[in-house]
């Protein structure tokens, strides 16, 4: 009887062995700096990635304020001191997914290891914060474009894990994210229904609370804005001089960067960063020619 339910056992380990993840690549700490969660039926497993580029703070202009203070926020973590979550939030392609890897590249030797999670893998973020409780590493799990419809519950996992468990988070753990939203969620008109006046102070109705409660986890808000044209400018010269060289910036690319902007319809570091690959990429063709 036992052989045969050890047979039986075997096989049916043989038919769900199809479904499994194939193993993974493990992370070595040491080694790596940077992994992305993925979510399975499971759980969900760490897969090590190399940085994406070697973006520095150097390169990102026009966001002194904001650099500035996710860096000292980032050190006072690194050197165990007291440090909130962040959340970077504002226009797009104003720099907030760059200043992210930016601070990997710069603090990567001091300690920082980063783990990028997917919104729509948000549900398992409890099981990943577990798994790092115990390792010897600081870690900021970062969620990039972060923002929930009026529907979606995944968002209650991030909150559970930024402020509502009893645990909390580990103290080798921070929550990074970006989003275009402040709130991450949709605002409507119908959620100021159940605002009212209490004397002369203005109370808000569930619904505005609701959305409030999630990015008010954040202990730290960065806003990132439009550029004015000088720094648009600014930041283009830039990119103009590191994708080519000091003579590609001359009146004639001032003149590209400003209608390049004026067709895109807005001035932003990532606006900044595709002129300068396109002026000097056709330049360098033409003197090809």
């Amino acid at each position: 009887m036992d052989a045969e339910l050890s047979q039986r056992l075997t096989t049916l380990l043989d038919h769900l062995e199809q479904w499994l993840p194939p193993a993974p690549t493990p992370v070595d700490w040491g080694i790596h700096v940077a992994a992305i969660w993925q979510r399975h039926p499971l759980g969900g497993r760490l897969v090590p990635v190399p940085p994406r580029d070697a973006m520095t703070m150097d390169d990102l202009l026009g966001i002194e304020r904001q650099k500035l203070a996710l860096m000292d926020n980032t050190r006072a973590f690194l050197q165990g001191l007291p440090a909130n979550h962040a959340l970077l939030w504002g226009s797009r392609g104003s720099g907030k997914s760059s200043v992210v890897r930016a601070l990997l590249n710069s603090l990567a030797d001091e300690g920082l290891r980063l783990i990028q999670v997917d919104r729509h893998d948000l549900a398992s973020l409890p099981l990943l914060i577990e798994q790092l409780r115990h390792v010897s590493h600081r870690f900021v799990v970062y969620c990039d474009d972060l923002s929930f419809e009026g529907n979606d519950d995944a968002y209650k996992a991030l909150k559970s894990v930024l402020d509502g468990a009893l645990t909390g988070p580990p103290e080798n753990v921070l929550l990074y994210a970006t989003s275009n939203r402040r709130h991450l969620l949709p605002e409507s008109m119908d959620d100021n229904s159940g605002s009212r006046l209490v004397g002369e102070e203005l109370h808000h109705g569930d619904a505005v609370e609701e959305k409030i409660s999630l990015s008010d986890r954040f202990g730290l808000w960065l806003g990132f804005h439009p550029f004015n044209q000088a720094t648009y400018l600014d930041v283009c010269e830039h990119w103009v001089r590191k994708v080519g060289n000091a003579e590609d910036w001359d009146a004639d690319a001032r003149a590209e960067a400003v209608r390049f902007a004026t067709l895109r319809g807005g001035r932003s570091g990532r606006t900044a960063w595709q002129f300068a690959t396109a002026f000097v990429g056709r330049k360098r063709l033409k003197a090809q020619r």
